[in-house]
């Protein structure tokens, strides 16, 4: 298989919630990531183009929860195939150095 991204992802096994730190509101979950980007199962659609700061939990090498927050920008939107759910993808457009190596660090062996 071909892969066309830039980046290659990791799926999320576990769910880790997204939360808009504007809102303070659980937006969705994260579907898969990938340095520079993700994938977000949401609840209700996003609007075309808009920018987030968005928060979410990773678990760091130790085995210890990581706060990582990033500023995102919305590339699309379509239903997914559960009726009242959506898939967004997301491009990191601002990350913390430290959380960008949390990133990488959970990312790991991309074959997990």
């Amino acid at each position: 298989m071909n892969e066309y991204r830039r980046s290659p992802r990791k799926a999320a096994f576990v769910t880790i919630p997204v939360t808009n730190k504007m809102t303070g509101e659980v937006m969705g979950r994260v579907g898969n990531l990938s340095a520079d980007g993700m994938l977000m199962v949401c609840d209700n659609p996003v609007v075309d183009g808009a920018l987030f700061q968005l928060g979410f939990e990773l678990t760091n090498g130790q085995g210890r929860p990581q706060a990582i927050d990033v500023g995102a920008q919305e590339m699309w939107v379509e239903a997914a195939n559960v009726p009242g759910q959506y898939w967004a993808g997301f491009h990191f457009i601002d990350i913390a150095e430290n959380d960008l190596e949390a990133i990488e660090s959970w990312l790991g062996n991309l074959g997990d």
